[in-house]
């Protein structure tokens, strides 16, 4: 509360520079915080391509699946699967958005040649070979949504945090420092016409008491000298 703060010049000092640094980071904030809003509606735009997209390839994958397994078998289908030697290699890395760290999701040997399978060209068929370039498709797919969501889900975090730092200095800190700003120039001011009140009494007492000293000497009755409410 206001009537906590001394009203003392030094403490009305330290308020002036509080409020100073409080408006500034205020404005920083919100320019950081709308600076986030808008990064965040560019990855959430890509985000509904990435989600449309792998639910594209979803379809495609499960209908190639579906196809091989209904033309050359579960067992055929299986094979193939198992034939496979090298899985696919991912990596993170980390970039900066805004100040966000987000992550670099990099992949390697997702999608291979025929020969790089591993089950051979005279172990499979047409259908078993569209549905290995489906699903090498939809793990693209898929990496890419991990980052996207991600880097959606830090972003909005930071956002919702940089909000409530705004509202925080906006609706609580800010209102506070200046009511104990305007607490503290009341004061002053009322000390200051208190002792100006104060000093004008004290002149026009010694006023009176000179004069009536003068009258002292010179024998005449002291002239009534004016009063600080004259």
């Amino acid at each position: 509360m206001a009537e906590d703060v001394k009203p003392t010049r030094k403490n009305l000092m330290q308020i002036e520079d509080r409020i100073d640094l409080s408006e500034r980071g205020h404005d920083t904030l919100e320019k950081k915080r709308d600076g986030l809003i808008m990064e965040f509606m560019d990855i959430l735009d890509q985000a509904q391509d990435v989600r449309s997209e792998l639910e594209d390839d979803y379809d495609r994958a499960q209908q190639a699946i579906d196809m091989a397994r209904a033309m050359d078998g579960d067992v055929a289908v299986r094979g193939a699967a198992a034939a496979l030697k090298e899985h696919p290699e991912i990596t993170t890395q980390s970039k900066n958005i805004m100040g966000v760290v987000v992550p670099q999701i990099e992949s390697s040997k997702v999608k291979k040649n025929l020969d790089e399978r591993g089950y051979g060209l005279l172990g499979s068929s047409a259908r078993i070979d569209e549905a290995a370039d489906a699903y090498e498709e939809l793990v693209e797919s898929v990496i890419l949504a991990a980052e996207v969501e991600t880097a959606m889900k830090k972003m909005l975090e930071e956002i919702e945090t940089t909000k409530r730092r705004v509202n925080a200095l906006e609706f609580t800190l800010l209102p506070q420092l200046y009511e104990n700003q305007e607490y503290i120039e009341q004061k002053l001011e009322e000390q200051e016409r208190e002792e100006i009140f104060r000093m004008k009494k004290i002149k026009a007492k010694k006023e009176r008491e000179e004069a009536e000293e003068a009258a002292k000497e010179g024998g005449e009755p002291a002239e009534e000298p004016l009063t600080a409410d004259d």
